[in-house]
């Protein structure tokens, strides 16, 4: 199971929930961070914010129980290019995944819409083909036109979710919690039945087989 983010901090709040579950059914997520981050702390140089949020982003995942892996693209520069697909396309083959996470393509931040059509290209390249789910972040600011089909219920691992943000100490990882991604949980496990849910379009039409249900 492999998850593409954008940027770091992106992963842990569109689906950490939901890697967390992964991890305690038995199976080791894999988290692609597209960038660094880079241009993510003033004051910083890209170096400097690249290292900063790199470490986060290892925190990040020691709490998910899940390994990182960075793509190499630079936070807000990230490329659409043929090469870049298959730049993911060969991390995607090497880890084998059967399901794939990452960003709603309709989104306001153009890292986050490369991040999504450079997995939908890679994933549709694979053999066998991973089933293909788009997450969630910042919906109304960033994320647009949103319409899950899919949620999981993360009431028992939101814990991991807030630490897995928490981590992101140089982005106010429990100001995103609180004032973005909080109010989500509640509100996705308000239509799914449940006390906290993350919710996903799954770009497939036929049945899903390989994700946790409500």
């Amino acid at each position: 199971m492999v998850c593409v983010g954008g940027h770091p901090d992106d992963p842990e709040s569109g689906c950490a929930g939901t890697l967390a579950l992964y991890q305690e059914l038995g199976s080791i997520p894999t988290v692609v961070y597209l960038t660094r981050g880079e241009r993510g702390i003033r004051g910083r140089s890209y170096d400097e914010a690249a290292q900063i949020r790199s470490s986060e982003c290892e925190s990040a995942c020691r709490v998910l129980g899940a390994k990182a892996h960075f793509a190499g693209q630079i936070d807000g520069s990230a490329d659409f290019t043929r090469t870049r697909v298959e730049e993911l396309q060969k991390i995607l083959a090497e880890e084998r995944p059967d399901v794939v996470f990452t960003h709603w393509p309709v989104d306001t931040h153009m890292d986050h819409q490369v991040a999504s059509m450079c997995t939908i290209r890679a994933c549709l390249a694979l053999k066998p083909r991973p089933e293909l789910y788009f997450f969630e972040v910042n919906t109304g600011s960033q994320t647009l036109g949103f319409t899950p089909n899919h949620y999981v219920d993360i009431t028992k691992t939101v814990e991991k979710k807030k630490a897995a943000l928490f981590a992101h100490k140089s982005q106010n990882g429990e100001g995103i919690w609180k004032n973005h991604h909080e109010p989500i949980a509640m509100w996705r496990g308000r239509e799914a039945g449940c006390q906290a849910a993350e919710a996903f379009a799954r770009l497939n039409r036929e049945v899903a087989v390989r994700l946790p249900r409500v």
